[in-house]
């Protein structure tokens, strides 16, 4: 039962729609009815700009941070935090509170890094911007930085972290398959503020 509510609360916070929030009562402005229409951070730093943009991904990732120490900050739980964390990228991707659709699940990822594996989260985060800066695609950069992040952690011998970041890649991969097919075909928007 305890571990039932963990798992629902995890959800919760995952699903709280930073995007939307930050659009509608700073900017008065859906994001999903601009851009990509996705309510994570990339489309608010190409909607709103990099204030906003910033906000929104700060709080997609401590929404997964956040998420992961249930178990340690209420009940003192066994449960894995990684696992728990899985729940609010579940949540973040299928908003409850936005009729299920979210954002791509990358910063909600990297917030459960963010408690469970810190020094992880911080390489993750340099080879992200080192890609980024590189490429100028937030998509490439993300998913290149999960298979980076499978590299690190089949490093660590930790089996829990291997499977749950080697599920997350798969699933942000899933997520951008339609940029694939626009950096493919060289129409994917690139970064204007890197």
């Amino acid at each position: 039962m305890i571990e039932a509510i963990i798992f629902i609360l995890a959800y919760l916070l995952g699903s709280i729609p930073s995007g939307l929030i930050v659009g509608k009562l700073g900017y008065g402005i859906d994001i999903r009815e601009h851009g990509s229409g996705n309510l994570g951070g990339t489309n608010t730093f190409r909607t709103l700009g990099v204030k906003a943009g910033l906000i929104v991904t700060s709080a997609d990732i401590l929404k997964g941070t956040l998420a992961s120490a249930l178990p340690t900050l209420f009940l003192n739980s066994e449960l894995n935090p990684l696992l728990v964390g899985v729940f609010a990228v579940i949540g973040h991707t299928y908003p409850i509170f936005a009729k299920f659709k979210g954002g791509k699940a990358v910063a909600t990822s990297a917030g459960l890094l963010l408690y469970s594996a810190p020094v992880m989260f911080i390489t993750i985060l340099a080879f992200f911007f080192i890609v980024l800066y590189i490429t100028k695609y937030v998509s490439l950069s993300s998913m290149l930085a999960g298979v980076y992040g499978i590299i690190y952690s089949l490093f660590t011998k930790e089996i829990p972290l291997i499977i749950v970041i080697s599920l997350l890649t798969i699933f942000v991969i899933y997520r951008h398959r339609a940029n694939i097919k626009r950096i493919i075909n060289k129409t994917e928007p690139k970064v204007k503020w890197l």
